[in-house]
């Protein structure tokens, strides 16, 4: 949407005209911060290129050929254009909207809490179930995602709370039953800002950093590797109902990387001395969304963020394990301690997450990796990948490089979870399995 011509592109005008507004009229005040807020949504606020909103015209067109054989096979249409962009009067424009979204709690089911633990229907019914490090990842082979009975369902939840994230290759998987599945498992987040498959397709979001990077001026290069998903995050950390599953579903990998790290916060959190420990329980933070909106009191203060309030240690449902909650992107400040109290403290624990590799997997995509002696005729068939992870007690993080983020495209559904809570009765992960810690 191109700016109205009733607000000078210089922002000294702006600021004058909306402050001599503030003292004469009200109403004319209010109508000019709503001018204001439409002239560009505030995800496109780094992007030189203007705003493309409902279906973007150009990019369908360069839609990767497994993308489109998923996509043709499962009826989504893109002959409109692809991916959709909500238009922008339906994203929010001020930070008490996008906060007033999800602002009470939701029923919730934690679907493993009641599974059985040794998870005979899951695992009996898989080729092989490989455990990928001691206490992160696993991956399921031979078993399609899209034929999961309930019980089932309620397995495969336990085992992603106990092993952080679960890998299953060669999916034939519909955009419909990932959604689905995430239904099963909670309420669907479904994003203001982000890119959708189409308008009748909310809660399924478009994962595609190439799109990103050239249309939304994302910076991603060689030299500046570390934007968008590439450094460590947790997912909608902002919510009233934080997120749990979150199922990524990729349908397009390049040949070479690409790959994703998990961390897991059960380990981070056992890695602390027990003093430390006792300084942290009970204690909370301010955790922040990734995108910004306005500030209706006072909208040239300059973008602001939705902000909730979390304990900084809490405790799985499913598990009964204690796990740190922060990241480094979202996490703000921990609640009572002065501002460099705070960056001290939160750095630290960000640096257990980031750097103890024995809390870390660290998945590829392919099916199989590609040799020297072994390349196809470079005709690719559609068969997926998927992720489910808890982002609850992991912190991810994408290894992008220059060339691989060409060719890399998914579908990603999140289940919300429980607002979070901690009980101090609750046991480490190592002293609930009687590991030692020393």
């Amino acid at each position: 949407m191109a700016p109205t011509s009733i607000i000078s592109s210089n922002p000294e005008d702006i600021k004058h005209s909306l402050k001599g507004q503030s003292k004469t009229d009200p109403s004319e005040f209010n109508e000019l911060v709503e001018k204001l807020a439409s002239i560009k949504p505030v995800g496109w606020a780094k992007s030189k290129r203007e705003p493309i909103t409902g279906f973007d015209p150009e990019w369908a067109n360069r839609l990767p050929e497994t993308t489109r054989e998923r996509f043709a096979k499962h009826g989504v249409d893109i002959t409109r254009g692809y991916p959709y962009i909500p238009t922008t009067d339906k994203i929010p424009k001020f930070v008490d909207e996008a906060h007033a979204i999800r602002n009470e709690e939701y029923p919730f089911i934690e679907r493993g809490k009641n599974a059985d633990p040794e998870k005979k229907a899951l695992f009996g019914a898989a080729k092989d179930v490989v455990h990928l490090t001691p206490h992160v990842g696993t991956e399921i082979i031979g078993l399609q995602l899209a034929d999961l009975n309930d019980k089932q369902k309620d397995e495969l939840a336990l085992l992603i709370a106990e092993r952080v994230v679960v890998f299953f290759k060669d999916q034939d998987l519909s955009p419909q039953k990932q959604l689905e599945l995430g239904q099963y498992w909670g309420q669907v987040e479904v994003h203001p800002q982000a890119a959708r498959i189409g308008p009748e397709w909310d809660g399924i979001t478009v994962i595609w950093q190439e799109y990103q990077n050239e249309r939304n001026g994302l910076g991603l290069s060689f030299q500046n590797s570390r934007k968008g998903n590439s450094q460590w995050h947790s997912d909608l950390v902002h919510e009233f109902q934080t997120a749990g599953i979150t199922h990524l579903h990729q349908d397009s990998i390049p040949d070479v990387g690409g790959e994703t790290i998990w961390s897991s916060t059960y380990g981070a959190y056992d890695k602390l001395s027990d003093e430390f420990k006792k300084f942290l329980d009970g204690k909370t933070a301010i955790y922040k969304s990734a995108h910004h909106y306005l500030d209706r009191e006072n909208p040239l203060r300059g973008p602001k963020n939705v902000e909730r309030e979390h304990p900084i240690v809490r405790t799985h449902p499913a598990t009964g394990w204690k796990y740190l909650f922060v990241n480094r992107s979202m996490t703000d400040r921990i609640v009572g301690l002065l501002p460099d109290e705070s960056a001290l403290i939160l750095n630290y624990l960000y640096s257990v997450i980031e750097n103890n590799r024995d809390l870390q997997v660290t998945f590829n995509w392919q099916r199989e990796l590609p040799g020297l002696k072994s390349k196809t005729d470079g005709k690719k068939t559609y068969r997926g990948t998927s992720a489910l992870w808890d982002n609850r007690i992991a912190n991810h993080n994408v290894i992008h490089s220059d060339e691989s983020i060409h060719g890399r495209h998914g579908t990603r559904v999140t289940s919300l979870a429980d607002t979070g809570y901690y009980d101090p009765e609750s046991k480490s992960q190592r002293t609930a399995l009687g590991l030692r810690l020393d």
